[in-house]
């Protein structure tokens, strides 16, 4: 003990010179001293360190793998731009309004920003960007009519039309799609909804309307001239209602053909998300028309900002519109006496083409620059084809804007960019127009082959 007393004493004696100050040796044997000390306690000082930032940081500090040496260094992550998931608390404290905006609210909140979609498979075989807007994934009815009918009843509350609570009625004359979106959105704004339809019209479409809840009355196929016509039938309906002292509140007919609430929805929604979608880059424009409001909305939309873009429409056999817009003539070869199988449009194609001029047609047929004919087996076998090869399973109307966007990225060549619509799934089409694509013979070809062979059928 006294030799281990004279040994501090001596080092403590180094530590300190005569006037008590710390010397340079010293201080360095006084670190040596401290090193030593808290040599055991460090990995506890380290773990304490770690355990907090985990607390901190609400992550788990990934332990180095076998063999590796490029050992995990503490640093700070926490700032709020930080992509690590974070705890509740953290979450609640940095992004409550990052989550509140990305909340959608009701089913009408579903409604708009679908996604373009480039179909891969058909862009290499034509050789030109085939872009579609997936209006099919709108959140109420699976189609572009969605915008429509959110965009009528929206009007119609505006003018006092509507009023929730008071027992209202929206009444509708529809091949469909419509009527599937008016329903879905009346019954989250509290409206009944009674649809009239053709009852030639694929009966998928009526059952689902049935389910969700509107009152569905088919009638015969008849020209709108036919005070008996679906549309016809529908705003009778709503004037009856109205005028009934036996029925609460009163009866709006939607009115989807003359009401230009339809193509502003597709004003002010679609073709702005088309445009800002494409980064403002594409060379044509392509849609079918029923009632006219997308084709309308999407080019008033869009030419302003691109003079030079092509809008194209797509038409299918037995529609007037093709004519209209190639030479000025309202008319259809089907519409000759004698000729004429169906009393609306010849074609197995629901939900686009027609006869007559529509309010939402006229408003952006000035902006209209040319248009495809496209025949009822064209359609088919480009729904065959696209499934095959996109895994998309698409309805009528879609196949019929596909067969005229290729015909139109054809002409336009490598680097060209061609925008059309995919309005609604193969699910509503079952019973008529699947039914027909199953019945007809596989060509044997295969790409781009195939896609010339549906491209020069004769038309």
């Amino acid at each position: 003990m006294p030799f281990l007393t004279d040994l501090l004493r001596s080092i403590w004696d180094r530590i300190l010179d005569n006037k008590g100050k710390v010397t340079s040796t010293g201080g360095f044997l006084f670190g040596i001293i401290v090193t030593l000390a808290l040599k055991d306690l460090y990995p506890d000082l380290e773990a304490s360190y770690r355990r907090r930032i985990r607390q901190l940081r609400g992550v788990n500090i990934p332990h180095p793998l076998p063999g590796q040496t490029d050992y995990v260094r503490l640093e700070d992550h926490t700032r709020r731009n930080s992509k690590i998931v974070t705890d509740p608390q953290d979450v609640r404290r940095t992004h409550d309004r990052d989550a509140a905006e990305k909340i959608a609210v009701g089913i009408e909140g579903m409604i708009g920003n679908t996604p373009l979609i480039k179909l891969r498979a058909l862009s290499e075989a034509v050789g030109c960007e085939i872009l579609a807007k997936a209006e099919f994934l709108n959140g109420a009815g699976n189609s572009p009519k969605d915008r429509v009918a959110l965009s009528m009843i929206n009007h119609a509350e505006a003018e006092g039309l509507l009023v929730p609570g008071r027992g209202d009625v929206v009444y509708e004359g529809t091949v469909g799609s419509t009527g599937i979106s008016l329903a879905a959105v009346c019954r989250a704004r509290g409206y009944g909804c009674y649809i009239c339809m053709p009852n030639d019209v694929a009966t998928e479409k009526s059952t689902l309307l049935t389910n969700l809840g509107a009152t569905v009355e088919r009638v015969l196929p008849a020209s709108i001239i036919d005070q008996d016509q679906f549309v016809n039938v529908a705003r009778r309906r709503a004037e009856e209602h109205t005028s009934s002292s036996n029925q609460k509140g009163q009866g709006f007919f939607a009115d989807q053909f003359e009401n230009t609430a339809n193509y502003l929805a597709n004003q002010s929604t679609t073709g702005p998300e088309i445009y800002a979608q494409c980064g403002g880059r594409l060379d044509a424009f392509v849609s079918g028309a029923g009632t006219g409001g997308t084709i309308s909305g999407v080019a008033l939309a869009l030419k302003p900002l691109l003079p030079n873009l092509k809008v194209v429409l797509a038409d299918p056999q037995g529609s007037g519109l093709y004519n209209k817009v190639k030479y000025g003539v309202m008319f259809s070869s089907t519409e000759t006496e004698g000729t004429r199988r169906r009393h609306q449009v010849d074609s197995v194609v629901e939900g686009v083409g027609i006869n007559r001029l529509t309010a939402n047609f006229e408003a952006g047929m000035g902006l209209v620059d040319d248009a495809v004919k496209v025949t009822d087996e064209q359609a088919m076998r480009m729904a065959r084809w696209v499934v095959q090869r996109e895994g998309v399973f698409i309805g009528a109307s879609s196949a019929v804007n596909l067969v005229a966007a290729v015909r139109v990225g054809r002409d336009l060549g490598k680097g060209g960019r061609v925008v059309t619509i995919i309005c609604d799934s193969g699910t509503r089409h079952l019973s008529r127009f699947w039914k027909g694509v199953g019945e007809l013979a596989v060509s044997g070809e295969e790409g781009s082959a195939e896609l010339n062979l549906i491209l020069d059928m004769e038309k």
